[in-house]
């Protein structure tokens, strides 16, 4: 008998209260997210982008508002009309924003540029570039004069130009314009962004504030050539920007990932077109990202991966950890006093990452950034762990970490200043919200305590106030296939029971479910990755089939992140494996607890959960039907059509040619024959991630032939992020078509548009 554990959680109503209806697939068109937040350096007011669904229901819409967060019940303002405004960033003495703005042209939006408006008084905003391909990644210099951007640039700008000059004086043939691609490099596009063009690099400019009469210098470009500009950070007080790079043309074949960092000085007394020197250059022993320069200019903090070193055995997954590297200076001139210090090694938080959910701001989200204290001791950041987000303090000497937000949540994104900390936070009810994050309250004794958080915004509160909305249960579940390789590990299995399930109280007066009288139809809905989590925070999907009345389970099987390291890697060459038979143990004791109908149940999963989808059914016939969506169903085809190819050293080594049989023992199309099962895939026309040819293409063909009842519901335009920032329509269509697959087969439902019509 497989032992489950119910913890006890406060606050759930005996009852649906009767006024309140169920979430909808379309609610989705009255969400309302907040995405990048920045805090005032100088005041109490926190800048955010907002971002809606648009009247067409098309896309969406981005604004700037702000808010004053030290009044009460303040309404937040907003700042600027366009639809496509996000990344704001405060001058350093408070008065102004920074902003990228792209508008729209005959349909289509133009490359994004930089703009600046006043954050005290209403103006128009004041376009301060024009550069051919955009600008991105906006930072105010410390002066408070210029503010720094990265653009796509060409490689070799002299041949460029000569091009350019060449193509517009020709006449005849050599006026032709060729639209063929000449591709020389294993990643050639990307999902999300389509076919790449290695001719252009990103570059950092520096761009000045117009003069009092109104003329402006020409953004002056301070990085060039071959290789581009990953990420960059000024020293506060200083003109001195360090970035990193990395200057290899394919890297990703590397046994271990490193880039370098550089330093340059760009003085603003001056406007030089010379690009500036790189003072400092520092190769680093692994890949930096998240640059974060302490206020005395002494540490540069960092996330990064320490992926062993060969011979070493490689992992799927290394843990992202914190990092400092020490900074000396002499003569106004940095060099690196050391090796980068690890903090946060063995401590089983995944430093700069957080849970999966479907309803992170789909465009102008931002990210959490790295923050120093004004006194250069600690360090702010968010870190995943068993299955929350957390708003961390990490000492920077010792890694000492505080925790400073409660479990059961997760902090999306946060903005401190030296008086005040924002955090925007979501829960499986709360799509985001900001929270003021204050003092522990001194009743509080407990051995750990937290701030007190105070809510600031509700921006759903007018729809979610008309909905039956509950939190999940979380079950542990202790695994039966080789659990001494999670030693004292269960496995983190959250249930979104239907609103009309019953609920009782036991001994202690908590509420928790009731037995119900005839057992619910459930759906498994496994996590992609595989090294990401399900956890406390919203998810519309769970939600929503839930309201149509099915249970859902969404466990953490082996291979999840925020349960350690052994956790995540584990799975390393055996995906799928006893994965698998976390899953059916979690789905065996909601069975035994009488919530689930063992003759109703249905299973689904995205991309690595679209794997185990695929395989789930090759591998039992338990499931009435199954959805798969952006799968793979051949590992070896999988690694030859993927845009990735930095996985190729860590997954499965070596690659397929040289180790096919590994490949073949964990592909589901291996297993073809024993399927059974009645399958819907959803597939994106336009997923590079996992490419519907190395998908679930191959398994319809199949189950055509087979006649076993299939479909494909096609979704043109859309990336591997469909479910989570494709077209509003798409995302709502994608969920009715998964629920009515499973009315289907589990509800016997007729759904007639899935069948091939009949004369």
């Amino acid at each position: 008998m497989r032992r489950v554990v119910y913890p006890l959680l406060a606050l759930i109503s005996l009852q649906a209260n009767a006024q309140k209806r169920p979430i909808t697939e379309k609610d989705l068109f009255s969400f309302v997210w907040i995405g990048d937040v920045q805090l005032s350096p100088t005041s109490p007011t926190v800048a955010f982008v907002q971002t809606t669904v648009s009247p067409d229901h098309s896309g969406y819409e981005t604004a700037l508002y702000t808010l004053d967060t030290a009044t009460p019940n303040a309404t937040p303002h907003r700042v600027t009309l366009g639809t496509r405004d996000q990344s704001p960033r405060w001058s350093p003495d408070g008065k102004q924003l920074a902003f990228i703005r792209s508008v729209e042209k005959d349909g289509h939006p133009t490359p994004p540029q930089l703009y600046l408006v006043s954050a005290t008084s209403p103006q128009s905003p004041i376009k301060l570039t024009d550069l051919p391909k955009g600008a991105s990644a906006p930072q105010w210099a410390p002066s408070g004069t210029a503010i720094a951007v990265e653009s796509s640039t060409p490689q070799d700008q002299a041949k460029a130009r000569l091009e350019a000059t060449k193509k517009s004086r020709a006449t005849g043939d050599e006026a032709h314009v060729s639209d063929i691609r000449i591709v020389n490099r294993e990643v050639y596009r990307l999902n999300g962004e389509g076919n790449l063009d290695p001719t252009f690099v990103p570059q950092l400019y520096l761009v000045s504030l117009p003069k009092a009469d109104g003329t402006q210098e020409a953004p002056w470009q301070l990085t060039g050539g071959r290789f581009g500009v990953e990420e960059y950070t000024w020293r506060p007080g200083s003109n001195w920007i360090f970035y990193t790079s990395t200057h290899e043309d394919e890297p990703y074949y590397d046994a271990t990932e490193h880039n370098t960092l550089y330093g340059i000085e760009a003085s603003q007394s001056t406007h030089p077109q010379a690009q500036p020197p790189a003072a400092l250059t520092a190769e680093l022993p692994l890949e930096a990202h998240g640059l974060a320069l302490s206020p005395d200019g002494a540490h540069l903090a960092f996330h990064a991966e320490a992926f062993p070193i060969p011979p070493a055995k490689p992992v799927s997954h290394q843990q992202s950890d914190l990092f400092v590297l020490d900074l000396a200076w002499k003569k106004n001139a940095p060099t690196v006093a050391g090796a980068p210090r690890n903090l946060t090694v063995s401590k089983g938080y995944e430093m700069g990452s957080g849970v999966g959910g479907d309803n992170t701001a789909p465009r102008g989200g931002g990210r959490p950034a790295i923050t120093w204290t004004p006194d250069s001791t600690h360090l702010l950041d968010v870190a995943g762990n068993l299955g929350s987000a957390l708003l961390m303090s990490i000492d920077a000497t010792t890694g000492d970490m505080t925790r400073l937000t409660a479990r059961k949540q997760a902090v999306l994104n946060f903005t401190a200043n030296s008086k005040d900390l924002i955090a925007l936070v979501s829960n499986p009810i709360v799509i985001g919200d900001l929270y003021r994050i204050g003092q522990p309250s001194p009743e509080d004794t407990t051995r750990e305590p937290i701030g007190l958080q105070t809510p600031l915004t509700h921006v759903n509160e007018t729809l979610f106030s008309q909905l039956d909305l509950t939190l999940p249960q979380d079950i542990k579940v202790t695994p039966t296939v080789r659990p001494m390789d999670i030693p004292f590990v269960t496995i983190d299995t959250f249930v979104q029971l239907p609103p009309s399930f019953p609920m009782t109280k036991d001994a202690t007066g908590a509420v928790i479910p009731a037995k119900p009288a005839h057992p619910y139809p459930t759906i498994l809905n496994i996590h992609g990755g595989p090294h990401s989590a399900y956890g406390w925070v919203f998810d519309h999907e769970m939600l929503t089939m839930a309201a149509r009345g099915y249970v859902v389970v969404y466990p953490n099987p082996r291979g999840s992140t925020t349960y350690g390291q052994n956790f995540a890697n584990i799975i390393e060459s055996n995906y799928p494996g006893d994965d698998f038979h976390d899953l059916m143990d979690t789905m065996d004791a909601v069975v035994a607890a009488g919530w689930s109908d063992p003759d109703k149940l249905g299973v689904t999963g995205g991309s690595g959960g679209g794997l185990l989808t695929d395989w789930t059914v090759t591998q039992t016939n338990r499931f009435k039907a199954a959805v798969a969506q952006r799968d793979i169903v051949d590992q070896a085809a999988w690694w030859y059509t993927a845009d990735i190819g930095e996985f190729h050293q860590y997954w499965m080594p070596p690659a397929p040619f040289d180790n096919l049989e590994i490949y073949k023992a964990h592909s589901p199309i291996t297993f073809i024959n024993n399927i059974k099962t009645p399958m819907m895939f959803i597939l994106g026309d336009a997923d590079y991630r996992t490419p519907p040819t190395s998908g679930g293409e191959e398994f319809f063909r199949y189950l055509k032939y087979r006649k076993i009842p299939t479909v494909m519901v096609r979704f043109p335009r859309e990336s591997h992020e469909l479910s989570r920032s494709g077209e509003p329509w798409h995302r709502i269509e994608r969920l009715e078509n998964i629920t009515a697959w499973f009315d289907k087969f589990l509800l016997n439902t007729p759904e007639p548009q899935y069948d091939i019509p009949t004369p």
